[in-house]
């Protein structure tokens, strides 16, 4: 594999390759890794599996010690490939909460925000 991140790079079995070529992949290419299961009602509605997950999406998480919980998410940031939830933190020794960054891949979306007019056109080309 090159240096420098290729995107005609057709994947390798190797989780370093794999690991190397999400982490020095643009932002654009990393949004696109940004999706996150629908709900089985959601999947029967729009005909899709996956989406891009964005601010205001209602969603459950699915894995870690915050298992089961339903909130909303209150931030997604691109260039640390993480999602911050509303209601999710860990509490320091201090006292003090911490926002607690999942992974968009452990959550699954129960609720959409359709306020963007480009996603309401996501959902309406089929």
């Amino acid at each position: 594999m090159k240096q420098t991140w290729n995107k005609c790079w057709k994947g390798s079995k190797q989780p370093r390759k794999q690991k190397k070529y999400v982490f020095n992949a643009p932002l654009n290419v990393v949004r696109k890794m940004f999706s996150s299961s629908l709900s089985k009602e959601l999947r029967t509605k729009y005909g899709k599996r996956n989406v891009i997950i964005r601010k205001g999406d209602k969603v459950k998480i699915m894995r870690g010690q915050f298992k089961r919980k339903v909130t909303k998410v209150e931030k997604v940031s691109y260039s640390k490939r993480r999602v911050i939830l509303e209601d999710v933190a860990i509490i320091k020794k201090d006292g003090s909460k911490v926002p607690y960054p999942m992974q968009p891949s452990n959550l699954m979306i129960l609720e959409l925000n359709m306020e963007d007019k480009k996603r309401k056109k996501v959902f309406e080309r089929k």
